[in-house]
């Protein structure tokens, strides 16, 4: 793991309170602990990643701060308000988004149809098939501003299935942008994408960050290193090592934890 010396964002200034606060958190599957009394804290405003290697608990981790799966134990704190008893809806009406939760874009809309679909959620315009066109066609200029956002504005009128992998990826993003998440969660990234796609999506990922803050797990180290503030390192279920890519990457749990093993 190559060092870095400095923060890729260390000149910009970043709020040092938390948005996110996690407390003891186990998930239990049978005799299985897959995530053990596990603490972690966001800053807000900050790009922060959880890395580690296969089987290392860091989407069973996702999965537990968006509530997609229930704690065995343990406390979540988004804004000051506990959200550990509710479901993945309400935690995404306060403004904590997994990429995911209304990613899976419509393969035969168009890019334009898709974002206004997502759009549809936030402005209490719910897809009825009585409810006239031009009702939802109200959505069109902020659907166009996130597709510029994500650099897809000329191709608005391309259907999704017309989009390289890359390019898919962002529209994944500006449908997510449509539910104007605060802290925004992203699920490797740049998973599965060439080399020619990796550079933009880790872009993106840093314009999108302006504003608000963003979790994401990434396999990736080189994308870790340039993009993130701080990182969390998970290793069977529990946290071994956690701050700037340059002290995590030296920390020897973490060498031992990743000799041998994928980037992943």
């Amino acid at each position: 793991m190559q060092s870095v010396l400095r923060s890729p964002r260390a000149e910009q200034s970043v709020a040092t309170d938390d948005i996110l606060v996690a407390e003891n958190l186990s998930k239990r599957f049978g005799a299985f602990l897959a995530v053990s009394d596990l603490n972690l804290s966001i800053r807000r405003g900050s790009i922060h990643a959880l890395i580690g290697p296969n089987g290392a608990g860091k989407t069973t981790c996702f999965n537990l701060l968006t509530k997609a799966l229930p704690l065995t134990s343990g406390r979540i704190t988004f804004n000051g308000t506990d959200i550990s008893g509710l479901r993945p809806a309400a935690v995404a009406r306060l403004g904590l988004v997994r990429s995911f939760q209304i990613s899976a874009t419509f393969a035969n809309l168009t890019l334009l149809e898709n974002v206004r679909v997502a759009l549809q959620q936030t402005h209490g315009k719910a897809y009825h098939f009585w409810r006239p066109l031009a009702s939802i066609e109200t959505l069109n200029d902020r659907a166009m501003q996130l597709l510029s956002q994500v650099g897809l504005a000329d191709s608005s009128h391309l259907t999704a299935s017309a989009l390289s992998y890359g390019k898919k990826r962002a529209l994944e993003i500006a449908t997510t942008l449509a539910l104007e998440p605060e802290l925004l969660l992203l699920d490797e990234p740049t998973a599965g994408m060439g080399h020619e796609d990796i550079g933009p999506i880790t872009d993106l990922i840093r314009e999108v960050a302006k504003g608000r803050t963003v979790l994401l797990v990434e396999h990736n180290l080189s994308v870790v290193s340039t993009l993130c503030d701080r990182i969390t390192v998970l290793q069977h279920g529990q946290v071994i090592a956690d701050g700037s890519y340059a002290e995590v990457s030296t920390d020897p749990q973490v060498r031992a934890a990743y000799m041998g093993e994928d980037d992943a």
